[in-house]
């Protein structure tokens, strides 16, 4: 394809998965990380093909977010025509905030964290691409990793689901702003995924109940997620602007 692809939150995971995909069909990959750069090191340096780069920037910082497509684009040669936000704080146990049982600082502290980093982060990130495009007469893709959670809900992760909801919607209003820019916008929403960050949960006494969530007896693997993507930054996939994928092996539907 030999394209500029800027995979947000590559450091390992479904991000490490996405910016492999691309690079196996020749895309030039920016692979962003916020700190960890030893396992961005180690996605760079698993993805075939030359011309990929490594970057490090926070999203919860405004300046970094809006300057890392520039960032890209000076890495990878030229502008990037293809975004996959995944980026993100996700759910994980010293994050958690049960409204029941979370007092008022933390509660806002956590609502506050999950926006910033999650929410504004990727717009802002979003924004500077796409106004990128726009300047330069380029079509593109932007595939935002959204969550199952946004529909099912999340009793003990409520400010995630919330700022996960908020990229769904952003995403159905600029798939609507961009379309007369050739500029295509869609969101995957992955149900639970086996990556390193929930290996202990899987290996736990929890395992069968989560496996047990989808009538497939499993959960999904990142590279399912990664094909997904891929298909919606394809060429055949315009017709899919403002779709929201549920890629959650039927454990919960939407009619």
């Amino acid at each position: 394809m030999n394209r500029r692809v800027l995979v947000t939150g590559a450091s390992r995971g479904i991000g490490r998965a996405v910016a492999q995909a691309f690079a196996e069909q020749g895309d030039h990959v920016a692979v962003h990380v916020r700190t960890a750069r030893d396992e961005g090191g180690e996605t760079l340096a698993s993805l075939p093909g030359t011309g990929h780069a490594l970057l490090a920037a926070d999203l919860g910082d405004a300046e970094d977010a809006r300057g890392l497509p520039a960032a890209a684009e000076m890495a990878l040669g030229g502008p990037v025509t293809v975004l996959v936000n995944n980026a993100g704080i996700a759910t994980t146990p010293t994050l958690g905030h049960h409204p029941a049982t979370t007092e008022s600082v933390v509660w806002q502290r956590r609502w506050e964290e999950y926006l910033r980093i999650n929410t504004l982060g990727t717009a802002l990130v979003t924004h500077a691409m796409t106004a990128r495009l726009i300047e330069l007469g380029l079509p593109g893709r932007v595939i935002t990793v959204g969550t199952r959670g946004v529909h099912r809900g999340e009793p003990d992760f409520p400010a995630y689901a919330a700022s996960k909801a908020a990229l769904h919607s952003m995403d159905a209003s600029l798939a609507v702003a961009l379309a007369p820019h050739g500029i295509a916008v869609a969101t995957v929403a992955p149900g639970f995924i086996d990556t390193e960050r929930v290996a202990d949960r899987l290996a736990s006494t929890d395992g069968d109940a989560i496996r047990g969530d989808s009538p497939f007896a499993r959960v999904g693997r990142p590279e399912e997620v990664a094909s997904a993507v891929l298909w919606l930054a394809s060429p055949d996939a315009q017709w899919a602007s403002g779709a929201t994928v549920d890629l959650n092996g039927a454990s919960h539907l939407r009619p």
